[in-house]
């Protein structure tokens, strides 16, 4: 009988990083984004192939680039206010509009008639964004491959030890441009599934509006759905939906989309293999695969 490979950590095979010295442009920012997300699926591809001299070439490349952690600083510098802002500013405004937040609330001291909401974000970047300014309603769990400082934990998600009760589960989980980093269609689909797992299945206190929770907020560039020869929000939603969520909101600018996704119910177990469902010139091949 065949032995099942174990799949690797998002983390294998990235190569040492340094630090960036200046604050970027917008445009060498996103220079160096597009070229770490090419390399890293170059890498990626040679890797599976067994081509150990072409991935070792594409590793030194990848640290000619900087590596992880200058990516990480061109995609944070990215959040900043003269460059588009904060993604978690919409996912704000969508639990506001749902009766989930109020920032009225926040301020009143002494006031326990608000249940805690538990929230993990994973690829986090910031311990200020628009989500970390609600301590008293939200408790913060961020988690990142290559930590970014204090208070974001060094973790890869897919090595997080599965939750043994509701109490270390999640009333929210947010994956803010994660999946389209993640190298392997088969790992994307592999993330979502694990994501099910890490949910509370239920809202329980009475004073929480569970209208959207527990919740998926997924951003993901809008290259990714709008443009890519095997994935369109069809096939997205539909997977998605698979494993039992139902969308709640969503929003599209020129370079991001962004959903709400709360948990419905439980997977299907309904597969999604890597098939074309567009092509034409100067697309991509993001794809996500679910076994």
């Amino acid at each position: 009988m065949a032995v099942k490979k174990r799949q690797k950590t998002l983390s294998h095979g990235r190569p040492p990083v340094s630090k960036p010295k200046e604050r970027m442009t917008s445009q060498r920012s996103r220079t160096i984004i597009r070229t770490h997300h090419r390399l890293h699926k170059e890498h990626a591809s040679a890797v599976k192939k067994g081509d150990t001299k072409l991935a070792e070439n594409i590793t030194k490349a990848i640290e000619e680039n900087g590596g992880l952690e200058v990516y990480q600083a061109a995609s944070k510098q990215g959040q900043s206010k003269d460059r588009g802002g904060d993604s978690s500013k919409v996912l704000v405004d969508w639990l506001r509009g749902a009766n989930v937040l109020d920032r009225t609330k926040e301020t009143v001291d002494g006031d326990d008639a608000y249940s805690v909401l538990r929230c993990l974000e994973i690829g986090a970047l910031s311990t200020s964004n628009e989500i970390s300014k609600y301590p008293k309603r939200i408790e913060m769990t961020r988690i990142d491959l290559n930590s970014q400082g204090a208070g974001i934990k060094k973790q890869d998600f897919m090595e997080r030890p599965l939750p043994n009760s509701a109490s270390e589960r999640f009333d929210l989980i947010s994956l803010s441009l994660v999946l389209n980093y993640v190298p392997d269609p088969s790992q994307r689909g592999e993330m979502l599934k694990r994501i099910t797992q890490f949910l509370r299945h239920t809202v329980t206190n009475q004073k929480i509006n569970a209208s959207v929770l527990p919740a998926l907020f997924l951003v993901l560039p809008l290259p990714c759905v709008d443009n890519s020869r095997y994935l369109d929000e069809q096939l997205l939603l539909r997977i998605v939906t698979n494993l039992g969520f139902k969308l709640t909101n969503k929003k599209k600018t020129p370079k991001l989309c962004y959903y709400l996704f709360s948990l419905a119910g439980t997977s299907n177990s309904a597969k999604t293999q890597k098939k074309k469902v567009r092509d034409g010139p100067a697309m991509n091949n993001f794809c996500i695969i679910v076994d």
